[in-house]
């Protein structure tokens, strides 16, 4: 079999099982596990498959992002967990970006009796969350309202973000993926993330584990601007491991 041929059956292969190993791969087509690793090494830069440590998985895509009001209740006890653990990391006194999302929501919640913080949010539940909270300065970044999921966003908010200067800014993402970075499916909210992230002085990322691994259409940041990943326990090895060779610090929680 030629080698452009065993590839394309190789890539079928983990499409329909979603992974191999690469003993199964080389018994599958009767050849030497050598040969399966430089096929899969020319595999995995054509984009096709990711490779795992002894062996390779199908990519998962996210080409779009689920209701609000879906997205809100979806694992929602890991969120909570990671909202709590990144707003632990806030110091008082300091100014903090809070991205608009179900898990940065849970940040919010766990603000509200602490002192002389000042959020810029470009999310109306984070502030609504925030409203009674009187240690805690609400600035809302302005911008066109998405009245599904009541987040702020286009030129004014992108405006305001590009003029602030903060210790930290919360991140959340759709997809996170170990060697593109930071993605979203959809263009018109990738440049105020961009901007929230050039604006800190150190960028936390909250998400999911389900988020990891992930790819999308566009990419908002490199990994090499990601300090600090905020993820549930239920994220393996296999999925922060290759985050934390490239220096982040991953807290699972």
């Amino acid at each position: 079999m030629l080698a452009v041929d065993r590839k394309r059956r190789i890539v079928e292969y983990v499409r329909q099982y979603r992974t191999a190993t690469v003993a199964m791969l080389a018994a599958e087509f009767n050849v030497h596990s050598a040969t399966i690793r430089r096929d899969l090494a020319e595999i995995e830069q054509e984009g096709a498959l990711r490779r795992t440590h002894g062996g390779v998985i199908m990519e998962q895509w996210t080409h779009d992002e689920p209701s609000f009001q879906e997205r809100r209740n979806q694992h929602l006890e890991e969120k909570i967990r990671i909202g709590r653990h990144a707003a632990s990391l806030v110091e008082d006194g300091e100014n903090i970006i809070i991205d608009s999302g179900t898990t940065t929501l849970h940040i919010a919640t766990h603000l509200v009796n602490r002192s002389n913080v000042t959020v810029i949010t470009n999310d109306m539940n984070v502030a609504v969350e925030l409203r009674d909270a009187p240690g805690v300065k609400v600035i809302l970044t302005g911008g066109e309202l998405y009245p599904s999921s009541y987040m702020l966003n286009g030129m004014f908010t992108d405006h305001v973000l590009q003029s602030l200067h903060v210790e930290k800014a919360f991140i959340g993402t759709p997809a996170l993926h170990p060697q593109h970075g930071l993605m979203h499916p959809e263009a018109l909210l990738v440049p105020a993330k961009q901007r929230m992230i050039k604006a800190a002085g150190e960028i936390v990322v909250v998400c999911d584990h389900t988020k990891i691994g992930k790819l999308s259409l566009h990419t908002v940041a490199p990994n090499s601007s990601i300090h600090t990943l905020i993820t549930g326990n239920e994220a393996t090895d296999f999925d922060v491991k290759p985050f934390q060779e490239r220096g982040i610090t991953v807290l699972q929680v």
